[in-house]
C-alpha cells in the first residue's frame, strides 16, 4: 500500500470538514465539527512523521462551553501527556491575542496560556503557543476549510509544527526562580479551575471550603479558598518532588506520604485522590502539574541551600498574583541583614542587661516572629543557636 503524501492529508481534512460543516442535519456549534477530521488530521501527520498514529490519542476536555480553564482537547503520545488544542469556529483565526479581553475568547485566553504547550486552529490556521509565547510564526492553510474540501493545501511548515507539538517534553528548570515561574503560572490555572468548579457546586470542593472555613479561615469566600487550594497543592506536589516522590503514575504517594507531616497539604491532594469527580473536573492543571514537575530534581535546583525554599515564595507570588504578594508584604530579607541582624541581639542577650551567656541558646529565652513569612530570621535564629550549641 503507497504511502499517503502530506498534500493527500490535508485533501482529505479538507473534504472530511466540508462534509461536516456543511450537512444540515448536523446540529452544535462550527468548532465541534471540526473534532473529528481535526484528531484525524493530527494521527496523519503524526504517521508521516515517522510516529505510530496509534499512539496520538486526543481526549475531550469540556464539552460545556462557558468553562474558560479548559481547552478542547488534552493530547497524549504513549499515554503522557504533551499538550492541548483549543479549536475555535472557522473564521476567528488562529491568534488568540486578536480576541477581545472582554470576550468569552479572550477571558479564556487568559486562563490557558499558562499550559506549556497549547495548539489554536480554526481549521485555516494554526499556531504553536508555550506558556504565553507564539512558537514560530502562525500557519495559514491555502483555501478555506468550510469550502475548500479536498482542493483544501498548506504549506510543508505545517508538518513541522504538528511534529514539533507532539515531541514537546517537560524541561528540567535550572534555578529555583525558573522553578517558581513555572510552578506559579500552573497554579494560577488550577485556581481558575477551583473558581469554576466552586461556580458548579463541586461537592468535594464544597466540602473541604467549608471545613477550611471552620478551621482555619472563617472569612474566606470561595475565590480566596480557590487561591488557598491551589498553593497548597501545588506546593505539596514541590514538596513531593523535594523528595523524590514520583508523580508519573499521579499523586497517590505524595498525599499518603504528605498526609503524614502536613495535614493541610495532605488534606488537599487526598480529595483529588478519593474524589475521582473532582479529580476530572480539574484534570488540565492537575495533570500538567504533574507532568511538569515530574521533572524537577530539587537537590539540583536549590543546590542543597535550604534558604532556597524561604526565597521562593516571593519568586512565586511575583508571577502567580503580584497584588497578592504586594499584600501580604511577601518580600524577603537578604540573608546579609538576617545574619546582621540575628548577631546585634544575640550579642545583646549576652551583654550586661540581660546576662545570658549563651544568647539566643539560653534556655529562657523564647523568640517570637509576628510576622514569620518564609521563616527567614527563625532559620537564621536556628543557625545561631547551632553554632553556639556546637562550639561549647
Amino acid at each position: 500500500m503507497p504511502e499517503v503524501t502530506f498534500s493527500e492529508t490535508i485533501s482529505s481534512f479538507g473534504a472530511a470538514a466540508k462534509a461536516k460543516l456543511s450537512n444540515p442535519a448536523v446540529t452544535g456549534a462550527p468548532e465541534d465539527q471540526l473534532r473529528n477530521p481535526l484528531e484525524t488530521l493530527l494521527r496523519d501527520l503524526a504517521e508521516l512523521g515517522g510516529m505510530p498514529s496509534a499512539a496520538v490519542q486526543l481526549v475531550g476536555e469540556t464539552t460545556v462551553k462557558h468553562l474558560k480553564s479548559r481547552p478542547d482537547f488534552a493530547v497524549t503520545v504513549h499515554k503522557a501527556l504533551v499538550g492541548f488544542i483549543e479549536v475555535k469556529a472557522p473564521g476567528k483565526g488562529a491568534d488568540p491575542r486578536k480576541f477581545d479581553k472582554d470576550s468569552h475568547d479572550g477571558q479564556q485566553w487568559e486562563k490557558l496560556k499558562s499550559l506549556p504547550n497549547l495548539l489554536y486552529t480554526d481549521g485555516n490556521g494554526f499556531s504553536l503557543w508555550r506558556n504565553g509565547k507564539l512558537e514560530g510564526k502562525i500557519i495559514q492553510l491555502d483555501g478555506d476549510v468550510e469550502s475548500s474540501g479536498s482542493k483544501l493545501a498548506a504549506p510543508e511548515t505545517l508538518r513541522a509544527l504538528i511534529s514539533d507539538f507532539l515531541q514537546w517534553q517537560p524541561i528540567a528548570p535550572k534555578s529555583a526562580k525558573h522553578l517558581a515561574e513555572i510552578a506559579a503560572r500552573l497554579c494560577r490555572l488550577l485556581r481558575e479551575e477551583v473558581v469554576e468548579q466552586m461556580a458548579q457546586g463541586n461537592e468535594g470542593l464544597t466540602a473541604l471550603a467549608k471545613d477550611w472555613r471552620h478551621l482555619l479561615f472563617p472569612t474566606a469566600d470561595d475565590a480566596q479558598f480557590a487561591d488557598g487550594y491551589a498553593q497548597a497543592v501545588t506546593f505539596g506536589l514541590l514538596v513531593a518532588r523535594a523528595r523524590v516522590i514520583d508523580l508519573t503514575h499521579g499523586i497517590e504517594a505524595a498525599a499518603i506520604d504528605l498526609r503524614k507531616s502536613n495535614s493541610l497539604i495532605g488534606t488537599a491532594l487526598r480529595i483529588l485522590t478519593e474524589n475521582d469527580a473532582t479529580r476530572q473536573e480539574l484534570d488540565t492543571s492537575i495533570k500538567t502539574l504533574t507532568r511538569v514537575l515530574n521533572v524537577v530534581d530539587w537537590h539540583a535546583v536549590s543546590k542543597d541551600k535550604p534558604e532556597a525554599w524561604l526565597y521562593f515564595y516571593e519568586d512565586f507570588l511575583e508571577v502567580y498574583d503580584n497584588t497578592l504578594r504586594k499584600r501580604t508584604g511577601s518580600y524577603y530579607t537578604p540573608p546579609e541583614v538576617v545574619g546582621a541582624m540575628v548577631k546585634l541581639v544575640d550579642e545583646a542577650l549576652r551583654g550586661p542587661l540581660f546576662g545570658r551567656i549563651a544568647g539566643f541558646a539560653s534556655s529562657d529565652v523564647t523568640v517570637a516572629d509576628p510576622a514569620v513569612g518564609t521563616g527567614t530570621f527563625v532559620l537564621g535564629v536556628l543557625r545561631k543557636i547551632a553554632e553556639t550549641v556546637s562550639a561549647d
